[in-house]
């Protein structure tokens, strides 16, 4: 009899810096993993996946030959689910699942937790690998049609680093985030739920630009969009816009030079704000007290929108509410 496998897999959220709903047109982003993570513990063997957690009162068990893991499964036992359709381990998992992730705030709650169940059921392959897995976990299990950002940043992070990703040939180059600078993440009281809200509305339009004016990824002057009607003019003016507001970003950020860098924050949320329309006013009216706080370079939505958190990059002090989150290394599993 073959003995019980322990297993650790451990995999921490994330903060877009800059670079929001690009990645669904294949765009620019620059993530950073943080040092707040889900963990999944436990013991492989057996012919089923079954996983509690102290923040969520069901129960998930899952037969690993079952041949919709998903129809039975509901709330968060649908992102086990869906890894478990998408891995197809050969032998099951039972243990416990613990996070520091505030769930439903924009931080990646969701890929953590798919990214850390593949790994815990034995997943075996690249950072992309286990990212690509994900996101098609994701799409399962949410019906949302996310870009990979999430699951990538998450997957490969590198400690002390931002990280600028293409999401179209997906190559990732670390962008030192400089010292003397303090990262926060502040929730802003409103929750969000993407399936509920404009998100595939929005992917939905941007993929429609698309089809008129060719990929948006190839388009540097944002006049170009001029002959489309509204929103989808709006829609992909803030993807072409802050494509290249992410290489401004990224250029700052490896000069050391925050001030240009808040400055690119700025205006990403007033375009997240005004053309690509998924903030709400609680998102604007704490980004507008947090860059007029001395010491704040600059602050905008993070995520996805519709609620959720604000990220700020302040001079070290110059906050104290929210998260002071660090650059992590990605996921990671002990056998």
């Amino acid at each position: 009899m073959t003995e019980p496998h322990q297993v650790a897999a451990t995999s921490p959220g994330r903060v877009n810096l800059i670079g929001d709903h690009t990645d669904v047109a294949d765009g620019l982003v620059l993530p950073m993993a943080i040092d707040l993570a889900t963990t999944v513990t436990g013991t492989r063997g057996g012919q089923f996946v079954e996983v509690t957690s102290a923040d969520e009162p069901d129960i998930v068990r899952i037969d690993i030959d079952a041949a919709d893991p998903l129809a039975a499964s509901s709330g968060w036992g649908r992102y086990v689910a869906a890894v478990v359709a998408e891995v197809r381990p050969s032998t099951g998992f039972r243990g416990t699942v613990g996070t520091t992730l505030p769930v439903g705030a924009g931080l990646s709650s969701s890929a953590a937790l798919e990214v850390s169940v593949a790994l815990a059921l034995g997943f075996d392959g690249t950072p992309l690998e286990l990212a690509e897995l994900c996101r098609r976990a994701e799409h399962r299990a949410s019906g949302v049609p996310c870009g990979i950002m999430d699951q990538l940043a998450v997957s490969a992070g590198v400690a002390g680093h931002a990280l600028l990703i293409d999401c179209a040939t997906r190559s990732i180059e670390p962008v030192p985030v400089p010292n003397g600078v303090e990262i926060r993440v502040i929730h802003s009281g409103q929750k969000r739920r993407l399936a509920e809200s404009g998100y595939a509305t929005r992917t939905a339009e941007v993929r429609e630009a698309e089809e008129r004016i060719g990929p948006l990824r190839e388009i540097a002057d944002p006049a170009a969009v001029a002959d489309l009607e509204e929103p989808l003019r709006r829609r992909a003016r803030h993807v072409i816009t802050e494509n290249a507001r992410v290489i401004e970003f990224a250029a700052a950020l490896r000069r050391g030079d925050l001030a240009v860098a808040g400055e690119a924050m700025k205006a990403s949320h007033r375009s997240l704000r005004d053309d690509y329309e998924v903030s709400t006013d609680v998102l604007d009216s704490l980004v507008e007290r947090l860059n007029g706080t001395p010491g704040v370079h600059g602050a905008r939505l993070t995520g996805a929108g519709f609620g959720g958190c604000v990220v700020a990059l302040a001079e070290p002090g110059a906050l104290t509410e929210g998260w002071l989150v660090r650059p992590s290394s990605g996921a990671s599993v002990s056998r």
